[in-house]
């Protein structure tokens, strides 16, 4: 393949997960505004982000096991067309049924489930070893980006036109996505079909779905006690229970649906366990503005304080990029020890009350966590699982780099409510909530240690990139 088509390739996955990320971050600025539509209340209006969640979580191993068996052009252009099929039926559901919005959610998250994934595997398939890292970093980019226009796209949207519209206009995007999908994307085909592990499929799903609703379900006012409702306890003791059921079952599959042969690898298991470290520091520093609030509360108002997040946001999106730049150079070894360095160290940092008296310091501080996350979210945990995973399995393991940062993340926010309320809440909560963030980064430091040099990490690079799996 040539440079101009590798670049157009770029291109039609960058807009795919651009659209994908984009739906996350300018859904906030509606919420006011959907609630008011639908006359729901707070727990209510949170399962339009919980559903999109819970989806994306099963969407994720499912597709990527279809990209693997089918093809990564049908699947990638089948994501895009669900997305866009679950944005059209969000704009349109009539003033009485939020159900047929949640409805249209969880279809969005389902496709939105596998456009990263079979992204990340098609760069494996068309770039060579030593550029795979620049253009996974680019697409790592892509959620600092949209992190930072999707809020101010979504509120300039609202000003002209409804809520609906910020749906509606994912349609013309999915349409040029699917279209060049279909054009550019190489139609690769398995030699052979095995049959699709269906029950392997629903144990996972029912499994990832107890998981999500019982740490949805947790109260952090109240955490030791809401661990015994009933309405956390039995499904957090299911989806263990399933994940051991889960294992048997995979073992015994012809064709599973997550190969429990990748974690024979170090670098899988360490890939995978330093991915839900990184899904629980990103969404750790959505309480930044909660600990700006009760830090700074003559210079940071609730209408104020969501600024704070910009400096992570810039960091993460300049950060992508050179840490894919870098990641060609140095190894992801290298480049993952440091991030993770940087991610214990801003966390650490929030954690003491004298840095965040002060509003630069605070900036400073959200800074080094957007280069630390930018080094861990992005290109180097994906570099790893490419190298290590073989052709035929290489949005398998994209999937499950997706699926253990989802869970870091689910964990993430039960965690940080949970300690901050245990120590009163305030600049001493939270700051309790940063220091257990940052003792986890630390540990993640250790982990990266363990990881394969930049002259084994080429060797494995190559056995992969030739092994025929297509």
């Amino acid at each position: 393949m040539s440079d101009k088509t590798r670049n157009q390739v770029l291109l039609v996955l960058f807009l795919g997960v651009l659209m994908g990320a984009l739906d996350i971050a300018i859904v906030a600025p509606a919420l006011p505004s959907i609630q008011a539509f639908f006359g729901v209340d707070d727990r209510l209006l949170a399962w339009t982000f919980s559903i999109y969640v819970l989806f994306n979580l099963i969407g994720t191993p499912l597709m990527a096991k279809l990209s693997d068996t089918y093809g990564r052009r049908a699947v990638y252009v089948a994501d895009v067309t669900l997305f866009a099929l679950g944005s059209l039926l969000v704009a349109l559901t009539p003033q009485t049924q939020f159900g047929v919005l949640l409805a249209g959610r969880a279809i969005q998250g389902l496709g939105a489930g596998g456009i990263f994934p079979v992204a990340s595997a098609v760069i494996g398939d068309t770039f060579p070893p030593e550029k795979r890292g620049g253009a996974l970093g680019l697409i790592g980019a892509v959620f600092g980006l949209a992190f930072l226009v999707g809020p101010i796209l979504g509120g300039i949207l609202l000003s002209v036109a409804g809520w609906q519209w910020l749906f509606i206009i994912n349609l013309p995007i999915a349409a040029v996505v699917a279209g060049m999908g279909l054009r550019l994307l190489p139609a690769t085909r398995p030699e052979q079909r095995k049959a699709f592990d269906l029950l392997g499929m629903a144990v996972l799903g029912v499994m990832l779905a107890a998981l999500a609703y019982g740490l949805n379900q947790l109260d952090s006012q109240s955490f030791f006690v809401s661990l015994t409702s009933l309405t956390v306890w039995p499904f957090l003791a299911a989806a263990v229970g399933l994940a051991l059921v889960f294992a048997v079952v995979e073992r015994r599959a012809e064709d599973p649906v997550l190969n429990l042969g990748l974690f024979r690898s170090r670098q899988t298991v360490l890939a995978s366990l330093l991915s839900a470290g990184a899904g629980l520091g990103e969404v750790g520093m959505v309480f930044i503005p909660s600990l700006a609030i009760a830090a700074l509360p003559t210079v940071v108002d609730k209408h104020t304080a969501s600024y704070l997040l910009m400096p992570v946001v810039l960091a993460l999106a300049v950060g992508s990029p050179t840490v894919g730049r870098l990641l060609d150079r140095l190894g992801s070894k290298v480049v993952v020890i440091g991030g993770s360095a940087l991610l214990a160290l801003g966390m650490l940092l929030l954690s003491i009350p004298g840095w965040t008296s002060s509003l630069w310091l605070f900036i400073v501080a959200g800074a080094i966590i957007g280069l630390g996350l930018s080094a861990l979210l992005g290109a180097p945990v994906r570099y790893i699982m490419l190298n290590e995973a073989g052709a035929s399995e290489r949005t398998a393991g994209q999937g499950a780099i997706a699926l253990f940062t989802s869970i870091g993340q689910l964990v993430s926010s039960a965690l940080v409510g949970a300690v901050a309320a245990s120590f009163g809440g305030g600049v001493g909560g939270y700051g309790a909530a940063y220091l257990a963030v940052g003792v986890i980064a630390v540990i993640m430091v250790v982990l990266a240690f363990g990881l394969k040099s930049r002259a084994q990490e080429r060797a494995a690079g190559v056995a992969t990139s030739s092994q025929g799996g297509r």
